[in-house]
């Protein structure tokens, strides 16, 4: 009798290219006066103890939302004095506790974090410098936290907490230079990404490179990559790990959102090398996250996009406006845009060959309550 293997692998691959075609992204609400750029997913247990995905997202005009029923409704929550600050980056680790970070130039580029669900935020760190301005904020854990910020006097801006109180300024003695109109993109809180102790962060401007310290910030190296540049408007926006020794950035010029080459690139020995993905998406870029294997998502002003091979060839799925996506798992992940819009992720591939331990009822979109 033949073999069956060798028919697997395309059987699957067909699979994927028919799924595709399906849309991705379902749209849970929108109409919210707010660009929305960030958006964290975490756990919080049901009445049955069964863990469940807790949203928070936030942007514009001072906007935070949170669901905890899976996107069925939306809590507007505020911090005193914030009605006009750009929440651009968030980070939950719970119904209760998360950070939020505003970008902006000098004290408008602040930290807070909540403790009580939201219903408090307590101003953590902020610099009167006019240079001063975050693009990002990542964790490790509910303590440990790094936060990029544009270069001040030559050279990126890294702040640390390690213990979820006190954010204080990484020695950068070792850092390479910025180049001269070089930064970081505050587009979907995705340009710096963490692994153990290693540090990675994108930039752009002059030219699209990958930063890299492997101990937590003693020491440096910097790549450039095939990514576009050359303009303040061009370079790496977004940065995603995936397993092993693999990374996916995406990118390209938010002011040609329409032309596609030079927006994805990846890496297949922790970013020491980089080649332009052979089949790029569909355009400009904000952000890319991992969803298992060698699929990853990207989400952009003109649409969306799926690989299934880390990154070398992508697959247009939706025409969506979004920014910023977080994936909690294969199956559920959520992404936000313009004009308030709030998006859930539908993975056509792993609901047919993979139990999903959660409820599959895709809920309708609903209001936002105050």
């Amino acid at each position: 009798m033949r073999s069956v293997r060798p028919i697997l692998p395309f059987l699957l691959s067909l699979f994927f290219c028919v799924s595709v075609q399906a849309q991705w992204w379902k749209v849970q609400t929108s109409g919210i006066d707010t660009n929305l750029r960030g958006v964290s997913v975490a756990e919080m247990p049901d009445t049955k103890g069964v863990p469940v995905p807790v949203v928070w997202t936030s942007g514009s005009n001072g906007v935070i939302l949170k669901s905890t029923d899976e996107g069925k409704t939306w809590k507007r929550l505020r911090v005193t004095g914030g009605d006009a600050l750009d929440f651009r980056g968030i980070v939950a680790f719970s119904e209760k506790v998360a950070y939020l970070m505003s970008s902006g130039e000098g004290e408008k580029s602040r930290i807070y974090k909540t403790a009580d669900g939201g219903e408090t935020w307590k101003l953590q760190y902020t610099d009167k410098r006019k240079e001063f301005f975050l693009d990002s904020i990542v964790c490790l854990s509910e303590k440990e936290c790094l936060a990029l910020g544009d270069p001040i006097d030559g050279k990126f801006l890294l702040l640390k907490t390690n213990d979820g109180e006190h954010w204080n300024p990484l020695p950068l003695e070792s850092m390479p230079a910025a180049l001269p109109g070089e930064s970081a993109f505050a587009a979907s809180n995705s340009c710096l990404a963490l692994k153990g102790n290693e540090i990675y962060f994108a930039t752009g401007g002059p030219a699209a490179r990958v930063f890299h310290s492997v101990d937590s910030g003693k020491s440096w190296t910097v790549m450039e990559t095939p990514i576009a540049h050359g303009h303040a408007s061009s370079g790496i926006f977004s940065i995603a790990l995936g397993n092993e020794k693999t990374i996916v950035v995406g990118g390209g010029d938010y002011q040609d959102p329409k032309r596609a080459f030079g927006a994805a690139a990846y890496s297949l020995d922790e970013g020491q090398t980089w080649e332009l993905s052979a089949q790029q998406p569909g355009g400009y870029r904000s952000a890319v996250a991992h969803i298992d294997d060698g699929r990853w998502a990207a989400v952009g002003p003109n649409g969306e996009d799926l690989t299934d091979d880390s990154g070398v060839h992508w697959k247009h799925t939706d025409s969506l406006n979004l920014n910023a996506v977080a994936l909690l798992d294969v199956f559920t992940g959520w992404a936000v845009g313009p004009n308030g819009t709030i998006t859930r992720f539908v993975n056509h591939t792993q609901y047919e060959i993979r139990f999903h331990p959660r409820s599959r009822q895709r809920p309708p979109a609903l209001g936002v309550a105050d």
